[in-house]
């Protein structure tokens, strides 16, 4: 059993940032691979970030309308992954939750890969 913790969230105006942190249960966090997803209002949850670790390299992966404003990061040795986001837009506004996949593999956008989720953390984003 894996439990993840959502903090971070918050208000704020467009074209500020805040900081995601997701911190998780389970001795083999390494081998998790680690996500975080969106839900805004009325829309399903869509796919944000990834990151996976290997002994040889940290890999990152994003959805497009976030690459070069969000970046994932972990700390395997503190159990935790983080989401910098920054240059917030309105539409980023939205519950943000943090996913593990311990299945293997090197990721996935779809919810349904994801073994275990947080509770979420609200962000809005006021224009």
């Amino acid at each position: 059993q894996v439990q993840l913790v959502e903090s971070g969230g918050g208000l704020v105006q467009a074209g500020g940032s805040l900081r995601l942190s997701c911190a998780a249960s389970g001795r083999t966090f390494s081998m998790y691979v680690m996500g975080w997803f969106r839900q805004a209002p009325g829309k399903e949850r869509e796919f944000v970030a990834a990151v996976r670790w290997s002994r040889f390299t940290t890999t990152s992966y994003y959805e497009d309308s976030v690459k070069g404003r969000f970046t994932i990061s972990r700390d395997n040795a503190k159990n935790m992954v983080w989401l910098q986001m920054n240059s917030l837009k309105p539409e980023d506004t939205a519950v943000y939750y943090c996913a593990a996949s311990i299945s293997g593999g090197t990721y996935s956008t779809q919810v349904s890969w994801y073994d275990y989720w947080g509770q979420g953390t609200q962000v809005t984003v006021s224009s």
